[in-house]
């Protein structure tokens, strides 16, 4: 399909529309307040998993200086159980967080966006209808926590940061749409797309827009149209750099089953990156999140046995791991 003018799919079924209402504009994140921090964590796709949460507070917990967390949405989804639900949320809430497609639809009257996905025309049916039978239950839980949800109706769905002299952009799918898919990984690499991200990035005044939704990674430079003022360090002067995290709380690589969450910083990661470049001299990386592997099969597989939707669709991925490599998420040079 076409990614520079409109990624919406062709056909209007739930899980595959992109509501008006999720759309804000790249120029939005120029409006918004910017927020300063010495590290930030953005942590995208939780998707429910408690020990993928606790993993990313001991890394926090690790840094010299305190950093800032923000939870580019999706941090629900597995976690239908009561219990589970109201941790998640409560830890989550005690951060910066925006919304994801997943939290955008809990409060939606209609339902005819489905899990808001927005999922392209190459995504089966079957995967599309299991994806909303897997929200339609997570909202029914959603229901029985009314304060819970009504905080979460509250989240905006764009936020934007200042570390050091690196602007940056956090979004839950792309720089016009909450559910977008043109920062997959597929479409930041179609040459389409050029005119579209040159745009975006001017619009927005950002030198990195993190990213999640679409749950593949991706560390991808871009030329830009114009040369960034605050273009220092290490970073190329009107280079923009996309960083999809891909999921914190899935794995994102074959037979790797740790997650992905994005660091920026004034001073390089004391964990062990993905990879790690300069962007306008702040430190831009992906870092492992290797959480306790057998207690999250055991606490998904209570809340998804054998058979669900969930486990038909993720149960391969969550075992095993995605069929993608780590140097598919990598810069290419």
């Amino acid at each position: 399909m076409t990614l520079d003018t409109d990624v919406a799919p062709t056909t209007a079924e739930p899980g595959r529309i992109c509501p008006l209402r999720y759309r804000y504009g790249a120029e939005a994140l120029a409006r918004v307040e910017t927020r300063p921090a010495q590290t930030l964590y953005v942590v995208g796709g939780l998707y429910g998993n408690v020990p993928a949460l606790d993993a990313v507070e001991q890394m926090v917990a690790a840094e010299p200086v305190t950093p800032t967390l923000c939870f580019n949405g999706d941090f629900n989804w597995f976690n239908v159980a009561d219990a589970a639900f109201a941790e998640i949320n409560r830890r989550v809430l005690a951060h910066d967080a925006i919304q994801g497609n997943v939290e955008a639809e809990f409060d939606s009257a209609d339902g005819d966006a489905g899990c808001g996905c927005a999922y392209p025309d190459s995504v089966d049916a079957d995967v599309v209808e299991r994806s909303n039978q897997i929200h339609a239950q997570l909202k029914a839980t959603a229901r029985r926590h009314p304060d819970i949800a009504a905080n979460i109706s509250r989240l905006p769905m764009i936020a934007r940061y200042q570390v050091g002299e690196c602007r940056i952009g956090v979004v839950h799918g792309d720089a016009d749409s909450l559910a977008g898919w043109r920062f997959d990984v597929d479409a930041l690499a179609d040459p389409v797309g050029r005119g579209w991200r040159q745009s975006a990035f001017a619009q927005a005044d950002v030198d990195v827009f993190a990213s999640t939704h679409t749950c593949l990674p991706a560390m991808r430079a871009f030329p830009l149209a114009r040369v960034h003022a605050g273009a220092v360090g290490g970073a190329r002067a009107g280079e923009g750099w996309v960083v999809n995290n891909g999921a914190t709380g899935m794995p994102n690589f074959s037979g790797d089953l740790s997650g992905l969450c994005t660091r920026i910083g004034v001073t390089p990661s004391p964990h062990p990156v993905l990879h790690e470049v300069r962007v306008s001299g702040a430190y831009v990386a992906l870092l492992p999140v290797r959480f306790d592997v057998p207690r999250w099969h055991a606490e998904f597989l209570q809340q998804w046995p054998e058979g669900s939707a969930a486990w038909i669709s993720y149960w391969q991925r969550i075992a095993q791991g995605p069929g993608f490599a780590p140097d598919q998420a990598r810069p290419r040079v």
